[in-house]
């Protein structure tokens, strides 16, 4: 009898990437792009070396977070929950939410303001417009087809690579800036290594990719939790350290470009101050033409509807977790009202802020600060998680990660501790 050997399964782009690609493309957000700029335009390619420092600290942390959700089948602030003191849990998930709401103000701000500055029409009815979208899709759309729409939201973020080549870069000097570090010991100075550290590793970043591990385990055939399907494990973190290599190294590319735009164009002409992303794609167009400012303003409003799911989403699994309530952007609305009550209020105090005297600039140094300081005790919580037996049974943290992570909240304790020892000078 003659019998056709089975065709071996082919494994595609979409199912190699997932959560890590869309966490790392959502960290290019809106206000994270004013702080690139900002740091282009201050500072010229003198910082573009943080973008190869930050990427392994970057990827490791994300990775760490993304293994204690496929292992335990928990978010994170389930499994502080769990095994953390109670004052932990609250005090992190109050810091986590008060940050992603000011960062949603920032960045529907600057998403309406974007849409204003390409097609005119009042600022403030787009950026409630695109909340109500961005909202309105979490909500009515099914899980697996929206995620499929984040990842091809990703792709916005190649019109900051595009911009680079619609300007004059002198490469040999940006080279040399990217692989021989410098860093001048003042207070402007540290300050922006700081922000670019707090715009890099942020605390809704490792709380969104562990849940969506949980997401994507309880959506596919098969999938469960890795505790309960450990034959399953050598494939998963396999696709888990590509996915987020993959993702975190699209994230640091798109803003390397975002910095070394901001420096030729804006630094060059002598624009050193750049409070808002809207402004930064404003400042480029008598510099750089209008095809630039095109690609810079519409980069804003493609990152914005990336980065609003995410901001919106991690506080309400973070408030959902810690208090035992039903999660899930795969659950219909009633059965996780306040789940969905979270995220649609978080929206809502975010479009608020644009509607008060509250100055944007400051409000993003606050969450700034406040992302500083909520990161470093979240990521020790994690490690430590991911190191005990209890929590992750026989798929404790390699050793090799496992330092990567432990130099990384080192790095963001100092970080923290230099921010708050600058501020206000």
């Amino acid at each position: 009898m003659n019998r056709t050997a089975p065709r071996p399964r082919t494994v595609s782009w979409r199912r190699l990437l997932g959560p890590g690609l869309i966490t790392g493309a959502s960290d290019d957000d809106p206000s994270g792009i004013a702080t690139y700029s900002q740091v282009g335009a201050q500072f010229g390619f003198g910082l573009l070396w943080t973008m190869l420092f930050t990427f392994p600290l970057m990827a490791a942390t994300q990775e760490i977070s993304a293994r204690i959700g496929r292992v335990t089948g928990r978010g994170l602030a389930s499994n502080l929950r769990e095994f953390a003191p109670a004052p932990l849990l609250y005090g992190v998930t109050a810091l986590l939410v008060g940050a992603n709401v000011i960062n949603l103000g920032a960045d529907l701000g600057a998403m309406g303001a974007a849409l204003h500055l390409l097609i005119g029409g009042h600022a403030h009815l787009y950026t409630a417009l695109l909340a109500l979208l961005s909202v309105a899709l979490l909500v009515f759309v099914p899980y697996s087809r929206y995620v499929r729409g984040l990842r091809w939201l990703t792709l916005a973020l190649f019109t900051y690579v595009a911009t680079v080549f619609v300007v004059r870069v002198p490469w040999s000097e940006a080279l040399r800036a990217t692989l021989l570090p410098h860093l001048s010991w003042n207070a402007a100075s540290l300050q922006a290594l700081v922000a670019v550290l707090g715009t890099t590793i942020s605390p809704y970043l490792f709380f969104w990719q562990a849940s969506q591990e949980v997401e994507d385990s309880r959506a596919e055939p098969g999938e469960t939790r890795l505790r309960h399907r450990p034959d399953l494990a050598p494939a998963q973190f396999r696709r888990i350290r590509l996915d987020t290599l993959v993702g975190m190294g699209f994230s640091n590319l798109v803003a390397y470009f975002i910095i070394l735009t901001a420096a030729v164009t804006l630094h060059a002409s002598g624009q050193t101050h750049i409070a808002t992303a809207a402004q930064a794609a404003q400042a480029l167009r008598p510099v750089a033409g209008r095809l630039a400012f095109a690609l810079f303003a519409l980069g804003i409003v493609g990152t914005g509807l990336l980065a609003v799911p995410v901001l919106t989403g991690s506080a309400a699994f973070a408030v959902g977790e810690a208090l035992r309530w039903p999660v899930g952007l795969a659950r219909r609305p009633l059965e996780a009202r306040g789940f969905y009550l979270v995220l649609g209020a978080s929206a809502l105090l975010g479009v608020g802020l644009n509607f008060t005297p509250v100055d944007p600039i400051r409000a993003l140094v606050l969450a700034a600060v406040v992302n500083g300081v909520a990161s470093a005790p979240v990521m020790a919580a994690m490690l430590l998680l991911a190191s005990s037996r209890r929590v992750m049974g026989e798929f404790v943290l390699p050793h090799g990660l496992k330092v990567l992570g432990w130099i990384a909240a080192l790095v963001m304790l100092t970080a923290s501790v230099l921010m708050l020892a600058t501020l206000g000078r």
